[in-house]
């Protein structure tokens, strides 16, 4: 059978589960098991009736715990962060249809689709080793209605200092420019505590699928002190998805119940899976930066694409080619699976590399 051409992150969701031989360093879900008590809510759940759109009051409330000066009334609880994500771009659309966004590249690969399917317009600003240069990023910013933030990033794992974080929000806020921070992997910093956007036209999304790996039961927030973003991002669910499922959003308090002792012994996990992840690209004399957050590191390949394939078909490898988060050369590597078996995929891709990578 001739072999696929891979065009997309598509072809490789789901894939991996079921095969004991493939390694897959692709999927950005945990391997983790949830909190103990998300799995004892279906003992006694038994609210199968339509809820509140914005979300059930105790979810928001227990967020509200979460987060300095916040009320209920700031949250709206979405299907994952995807969702999050679509409703705050379509409410800052609102009336200015065709308005710039800019991005900073590389980005998640599904940003420049979410920007275009709300009517906007996608821009870019190039990081510097995976950091936002402030001077260029001033430069691209202008004229822009949004800019989103990711940091813990994916793909390139790194993370923005707290000065540049500041600095954006002074620009922003000076300028006018919402900021949509996407910080569902805020819990994953190896290098620091989390710094928090804020602001009048600041918007955060969050989500429960990575830090208490629940990505199936896709509950994600919308977190804003913009009343305007909170109404909009409401009136707009209610013609759409509706409430979010209610057992996903008793499964995701039980989970904040159990915050404390959950978070910090995981991210003992996620920074020894770094630490061995990063080591082995090293040794292996692949040019790439360390890690600072998230579970991503993004290799320099020579025509990276091609690798890709490579890896998959010759030596049951998935990776992402970089070419979807505008980094051509580049591949996305998830280390979210358990250290025997980043050590085999590693044991591969040295095999790879002293062999049809020579040719290239």
């Amino acid at each position: 059978m001739p072999q696929q051409r891979i065009e997309s992150p598509a072809f490789f969701i789901g894939k991996g589960t079921d095969d004991s031989d493939l390694i897959s360093f692709g999927s950005g879900q945990p391997d983790l098991p949830p909190p103990p008590s998300v799995y004892k809510v279906l003992e006694h759940f038994r609210s199968f009736k339509y809820g509140l759109v914005q979300g059930t009051e105790s979810l928001r409330a227990a967020l509200a715990k979460e987060y300095p000066y916040a009320e209920p009334e700031d949250f709206v609880i979405t299907n994952g962060a995807s969702e999050a994500i679509d409703l705050t771009l379509r409410a800052i659309a609102k009336d200015a249809l065709g308005s710039k966004v800019l991005l900073p590249r590389p980005y998640y690969y599904s940003y420049p689709h979410n920007v275009v399917l709300t009517g906007m317009v996608p821009v870019y600003t190039d990081l510097q080793k995976g950091k936002i240069d402030f001077e260029a990023f001033a430069r691209d910013v202008a004229g822009c209605r949004a800019v989103i933030i990711n940091s813990p990033s994916n793909p390139t794992g790194t993370v923005q200092e707290i000065e540049m974080l500041k600095k954006i929000e002074e620009l922003c806020e000076e300028k006018g420019i919402y900021i949509v921070s996407d910080e569902v992997y805020k819990d994953f910093i190896y290098v620091r505590g989390n710094y928090l956007l804020h602001g009048e036209k600041v918007v955060t999304v969050n989500s429960f699928s990575k830090t208490y790996a629940m990505c199936g039961l896709r509950v994600g927030y919308i977190y804003t002190k913009n009343r305007e973003i909170i109404d909009t991002a409401v009136e707009m669910k209610s013609h759409t998805s509706m409430n979010t499922s209610l057992v996903g959003q008793a499964m995701a308090l039980a989970a904040l119940g159990e915050r404390d002792s959950y978070v910090a012994e995981h991210a003992k996990i996620w920074k020894e899976r770094r630490d061995f992840m990063y080591r082995g690209m090293q040794a292996l004399r692949l040019d790439v930066w360390e890690p600072e957050g998230a579970f991503f590191i993004m290799p320099k390949f020579k025509n990276a694409h091609r690798a890709m394939h490579d890896l998959h078909y010759n030596h049951r490898i998935i990776t992402y080619s970089g070419e979807w988060f505008g980094a051509p050369e580049r591949l996305r590597f998830s280390y979210a699976l358990n250290v025997e078996e980043i050590e085999e995929g590693l044991r591969r891709v040295k095999k790879f590399l002293e062999t049809e990578y020579k040719t290239y």
